[in-house]
């Protein structure tokens, strides 16, 4: 569903200026309002399951779906093949067989920073529903744009292996590679005109639809609704809006979650813009049939995220598709909310050791949750036993 942006030095470091940014391979914005700086190297502390809190109170049948789904890549790899194998024969409505299970073929990790650190932040994302149509009219006026055919995708990895994971993006002019335009210059030019999919009836919620990376359309005239699902970015860095309302006084970090930047927008229409600008970033999408509205969109690992179960991670840090135990709290408040999760997906500005973005799932019940989530957090990796011998990369 998600995310991007993080530089690099070395042999290519011209071609970086010249773009001016690059980007993971799956680069989705984040729905970070403010973004943290980069934390210190982590560490990996052995620990019993009874010492994580919470965990005997957690429904691990509601986590046993997600898992699975994580299972269709992680069976793939070496130290997760016996694991996900065995899962396959462990009834999923038994709650003392799941405990079991995981308990017996995982270990917790605690992962602490290098100064002693244990604990991170998490923010929270969702599945918005929007209100669009095929055709332009008074009342729907924002486009949604597929891919334009003029974007350039250079896998660096395909001849520097060193660079796995990092793509540049621009357009050619003549023979030269060039930074695509901007969120501000692709819209004053129009020269994506033709590659609408749909228009929205509301600018606010078609710029918050890029920061979380996919949702639903209700088409009116039809009266479906669609899935629209990230598909590339146009290579420039997410840049937080947030971060620019608090650096110029707007408003006071604690207070820059989603509900009060969009009323800010709401009530600053002169300045809509000026700060939407802010962030260079710019999402394409691509049209998916809604086949069953149970189902989340695929986040970064390839799987449909669960809402609740599922968690966008920085994968330099937290391998991508691993289950996790998460102690955290729910939105603005002191309620536990400690869980086992799985790191299906990524985010812009999900850049750290102890950094999480939690998906709350559809709708706008979701929204509300996910736009006041800024928590502290306490992550354990759960490891398949003795996977730091068979893979370091732990």
């Amino acid at each position: 569903m998600r995310h991007y942006s993080f530089c690099f030095s070395g042999l290519l470091v011209s071609l970086v200026l010249l773009l001016s940014a690059c980007t993971t391979t799956t680069d989705a914005p984040s729905t970070t309002p403010v973004e943290p700086s980069e934390q210190p190297v982590r560490e990996l502390r052995r620990m019993d399951f009874s010492a994580l809190p919470g965990w005997d109170k957690d429904k691990v049948t509601q986590a046993w779906p997600a898992f699975v789904n994580s299972c269709r890549v992680l069976k793939k790899r070496a130290e997760w093949k016996e694991t996900c194998g065995m899962a396959e024969t462990v009834n999923a409505e038994e709650e003392g067989l799941i405990r079991a299970f995981f308990e017996a073929s995982l270990e917790p990790w605690q992962i602490v920073l290098s100064n002693g650190n244990d604990t991170g932040m998490t923010t929270g994302y969702y599945e918005p529903l929007l209100y669009g149509s095929r055709t332009k009219t008074a009342q729907y006026q924002t486009p949604l744009y597929g891919v334009p055919a003029d974007l350039v995708v250079v896998d660096l990895a395909a001849s520097y292996p060193q660079l796995k994971g990092l793509r540049l993006r621009g357009r050619l002019d003549g023979r030269r590679l060039v930074p695509y335009p901007t969120r501000g210059e692709i819209r004053e030019s129009g020269h994506l005109s033709g590659k609408e999919i749909v228009w929205i009836n509301d600018p606010v919620d078609a710029f918050f639809l890029q920061v979380q990376g996919s949702g639903r359309v209700y088409i009116a005239e039809t009266g479906e609704t669609i899935r629209v699902a990230y598909a590339d970015q146009n290579g420039h860095p997410y840049r937080s809006i947030g971060r620019y309302l608090v650096d110029r006084g707007e408003m006071k970090l604690e207070e820059a979650s989603a509900q009060r930047i969009k009323k800010w927008l709401s009530e600053n229409p002169a300045r809509f813009n000026e700060v939407l600008d802010a962030n260079p970033s710019y999402v394409f999408f691509r049209e998916e049939k809604l086949e069953n509205p149970g189902t989340g969109p695929k986040g970064a690992l390839g799987v449909p995220l669960t809402g609740g179960r599922s968690v966008a991670v920085d994968p330099r840090h937290i391998p991508l598709g691993i289950p996790l135990f998460v102690d955290t709290t729910e939105p603005n408040s002191d309620i536990p909310l400690q869980r086992m999760v799985m790191a299906q997906d990524t985010g812009g500005a999900i850049k750290g050791v102890l950094r999480l973005d939690y998906f709350w799932g559809f709708g706008s019940e979701a929204g509300e949750m996910a736009g006041k989530m800024k928590q502290p957090v306490r992550i354990w990796m759960l490891l398949p036993k003795d996977a730091q011998e068979k893979s370091p990369s732990f």
